[in-house]
């Protein structure tokens, strides 16, 4: 008893081993040195999952140690061969220090580390919140997984809104920020968890016992979301979490990561400040979606790709007087992809830059064959307004190439482009505006803050969305809402276009309430390009009789 108290006081780091290479002690210098992870050794641990918690070391170096190990306990049973012989002894280099491996006759063998630096735990140390980093993680899972007795789980985090604290507020907040989240983790766990920064703001805990992830994950939920007072400001951000268990959803790390990964992409999908468990189901959107990007960037560089038009009908002239152009997909295997399946993909994976860019030079081409008076209008993504030196090139360079005048386009966007990085937004919008362009707000009304979005740019036009006008014809509301929006828009000086017209009661409606321009399967359907000189010239009779009795109706 006294050596073992002796042996856990040394400042040197030390090992000791029984015959059969289990454990028997090791020092806190010894696992400071190591860049011990996980909770605190056990005695009788396998020299092999005993090396899984040294995070300094890799797999090579690891293997190194117990050949070794192995080595001397080999020598070491035979007669010849004491506790003095030279070829009882080991000495090992690992990049910043050295290790001493020793046959003690009879007993095992005790590996000691001399005093030194501490490069080994610094490897595994984030250096901005003094947490473990994806090494010592790494080291850690690998340990985990080598005790299949228990269930453990990987929580992954995600921060939410964090980058938006950071963009406004500057790294040095951002900074300090990560550090008060990574002091609230670290109060809220037990003393047998791990706990890293993976980089950026992602985090990761594995817990050594499965059951208590759910209720875990819920408490961070709620306290990471709760304000934080950094250098003089007030942040709010929140979190989500994805939870994978081993053995259950996965035995292997890699795996295992994967799987906590897509959870932790489903609960950003279900809206965030949310955690979600690993389901089977979700490898097979994964693989899905991947085979669906793939298809995509094919589609990007196949040109595959199409515009449809639909009409824009002027109430007062009963005169088509636009066309809004709209995306098509036509795969050779799948057929035609619902634009709501593969824009927000394109979006999230960066492809709606060149597809968007491509759709405007299209839309732009299209239009200069129409007469003069008649406009083309194209949805712009949020995420080209990212780039807003970038999209005016685009915009130029479309206008140019197709001898086109400015004040034909019209760029239709989302409330949601407004919502981040709103002052150099405003600016691009500006210069669109300068360059004669005109511009919609689209989907007006179902966003967060239609009202103040009107109040921050002089928009040419609201288009009410058609969730409103499928109302109409019913008891909740959907008469009032599209009164109020055509009344709002005309005491604003703006157009207001009323979309998903499908009836003539909805069209007569429209007319009798403010509504300045509809458009809607009543007046027509998409159509590709070269159809739409026959809706121009009134051909075929039946898309201009439909026109005419939407007249009718609106003057009723």
């Amino acid at each position: 008893m006294a050596l073992r108290a002796a042996l856990l006081g040394v400042a040197e780091g030390v090992i000791l081993l029984d015959p059969d290479l289990r454990l028997i002690l090791c020092n806190a210098a010894a696992r400071r040195r190591l860049g011990w992870v996980g909770g605190s050794p056990r005695r009788g641990l396998a020299l092999t999952t005993m090396l899984e918690h040294a995070g300094a070391l890799d797999t090579a170096e690891r293997m190194t140690i117990r050949e070794h190990c192995a080595a001397l306990l080999a020598e070491g049973a035979m007669p010849a061969i004491g506790r003095d012989s030279a070829a009882a002894e080991k000495e090992l280099a690992f990049g910043d220090f050295a290790m001493r491996l020793r046959w003690l006759d009879g007993q095992g063998v005790m590996l000691s580390i001399p005093m030194g630096g501490d490069g080994g735990e610094v490897a595994l140390r984030d250096p901005l919140t003094g947490l473990g980093n994806r090494r010592a993680f790494q080291a850690a899972l690998a340990a985990a997984l080598a005790r299949p007795e228990t269930e453990a789980a990987l929580l992954l985090l995600d921060l939410d809104r964090f980058k938006h604290v950071n963009d406004s507020l500057g790294h040095p907040v951002g900074d300090a920020l990560l550090r008060l989240v990574a002091q609230r983790l670290r109060a809220s766990l037990r003393g047998g968890d791990t706990l890293v920064r993976l980089g950026g703001d992602e985090f990761a805990i594995l817990l050594p016992r499965a059951e208590g992830a759910e209720p875990l994950a819920e408490r961070l939920v709620d306290l990471l979301s709760r304000p934080y007072l950094v250098e003089g400001h007030l942040a709010n951000i929140g979190v989500s979490i994805g939870i994978a268990r081993a053995p259950a959803d996965a035995a292997e790390g890699g795996m295992l990561l994967r799987r906590a990964d897509l959870a932790l992409y489903a609960a950003k999908a279900a809206g965030r400040r949310q955690f979600c468990l690993f389901r089977p189901e979700m490898d097979a959107r994964a693989q899905a979606r991947q085979a669906l990007e793939t298809d995509l960037r094919r589609a990007v560089a196949l040109g595959q790709f199409h515009l449809h038009y639909q009409p824009l009908l002027e109430v007062a002239s009963n005169e088509v007087i636009g066309f809004e152009a709209l995306l098509r997909w036509e795969h050779p295997a799948r057929g035609m992809v619902p634009p709501a399946e593969f824009i927000p993909l394109a979006e999230e994976v960066g492809l709606i830059v060149p597809i968007g860019e491509w759709v405007l030079r299209q839309a732009c081409r299209t239009a200069a064959s129409w007469p003069e008076t008649v406009l083309v209008a194209v949805n712009v993504s949020p995420v080209q307004f990212a780039d807003g030196a970038r999209l005016l090139r685009a915009v130029d360079e479309a206008l140019a190439s197709a001898g086109l005048s400015g004040t034909r386009l019209e760029i239709e966007i989302t409330e949601s482009v407004l919502l981040r990085d709103a002052a150099e937004t405003l600016a691009t919008l500006h210069d669109l505006r300068g360059r004669g362009v005109r511009i919609a707000m689209d989907d007006f009304g179902t966003g967060y803050s239609s009202l103040s979005q009107l109040r921050s740019f002089p928009f040419d036009k609201i288009k009410i969305d058609r969730s409103f006008v499928s109302e109409i014809e019913g008891e909740s509301g959907g008469k009032a809402v599209v009164r109020a929006i055509a009344a709002l828009g005309a005491s604003l000086g703006m157009t207001v276009t009323v979309e998903g017209v499908e009836t003539e009661a909805q069209a007569a409606f429209v007319a009798t309430s403010g509504g300045h321009q509809m458009q809607g399967y009543l007046i027509s359907r998409p159509v590709p390009s070269d159809a739409v000189a026959a809706l121009l010239a009134g051909r075929p009779a039946s898309a201009r009789a439909g026109l005419a009795r939407t007249a009718s109706s609106d003057g009723a």
